[in-house]
């Protein structure tokens, strides 16, 4: 299993270099890869262009890239433009995003968002792979071909393993990881004939003496992931109240033993979403640099 860090969305006119500088840190301490959201700061994919191409040798991802407000093709164009910044080291991360933002926010309807991945991967994924993309479909459609350079294949993760090459995951519990996520999508990829698909999985972590302020700390942090449906089902199915009963958190000894467990689980990549303060923040972060 491969450790990675989850990058801090930073702000202010110093924005990229002050991204480029996490991604140098992130790359020097070891890490195998580093990955950024795409919310409402950065976009993911220019940020990654602009500041991972100053650092070499590390792997960065989106985790993930809204599909709705960008036609495939446009997406396409963009992620195999980054690619060739960063010389064929970026694995795309996609999703639906949420209704709340999808449809309250940029305008759109959200109806059918099974229906729409799908679609969308008729059209990315040719596209990608350099080919042209010709499809009619419910909620979409597309006829073009890019002349756009690529360098390599790129992965492409989003919810399943039927189409794409695997999945990033965010406030999944280990249980679910475990007994849900790991079989069905290995499951949809062998019914497919792919290769078994890799498994990104996010987490908040924190070395602590202190669990219980860590627990609420996590709770308090990211208060909206126990609210938004889709990692709303993730929760109750792993029989979480909250983000706290997901954080890996503990002494040294457990949230290695935690982490450890992941790839007893399937999990491929492991990615710290490092939430700790104070002198917890460094002994967590040495912990992870142990554990690669």
């Amino acid at each position: 299993m491969r450790i990675g860090m989850s990058l801090t969305d930073p702000s202010g006119p110093e924005a990229l270099t002050d991204l480029a500088g996490q991604i140098r840190q992130a790359a020097d301490d070891g890490f195998a890869s580093a990955w950024i959201s795409n919310i409402f700061g950065l976009d993911a994919l220019t940020a990654l262009a602009v500041a991972g191409s100053q650092v070499p040798g590390i792997e960065l991802g989106t985790a993930v890239v809204p599909t709705y407000p960008r036609h495939p093709a446009v997406l396409a164009q963009q992620a195999l433009t980054s690619a060739l910044a960063l010389r064929g080291r970026l694995a795309l991360g996609i999703g639906l995003s949420h209704k709340i933002v999808i449809e309250d926010m940029y305008g759109y309807s959200y109806d059918k968002p099974a229906r729409h991945m799908r679609e969308y991967l008729s059209v990315l994924l040719p596209l990608l792979d350099g080919e042209p993309a010709a499809f009619d479909g419910e909620t979409l459609r597309a006829h073009v071909q890019l002349s756009t350079p690529r360098v390599g294949r790129m992965p492409v993760l989003r919810l399943a393993g039927e189409r794409a090459d695997g999945t990033v995951l965010w406030m999944t519990g280990p249980a679910t990881v475990r007994d849900y996520v790991v079989p069905s999508i290995t499951k949809a990829a062998q019914d497919a004939g792919r290769p078994s698909p890799r498994v990104v999985c996010v987490l908040p972590v924190a070395v602590t003496d202190d669990v219980a302020a860590s627990r609420a700390g996590a709770d308090k942090v990211f208060a909206i992931y126990g609210q938004l449906p889709s990692y709303r089902a993730m929760l109750d199915r792993e029989g979480a109240a909250g983000p706290g009963d997901v954080a890996i958190t503990g002494d040294e000894d457990t949230v290695a033993a935690q982490i450890l467990a992941l790839a007893d689980a399937g999990v491929t990549d492991f990615v710290a979403g490092l939430y700790a303060r104070g002198a917890d923040r460094q002994r967590t972060r040495d912990l992870l640099k142990s554990l690669i």
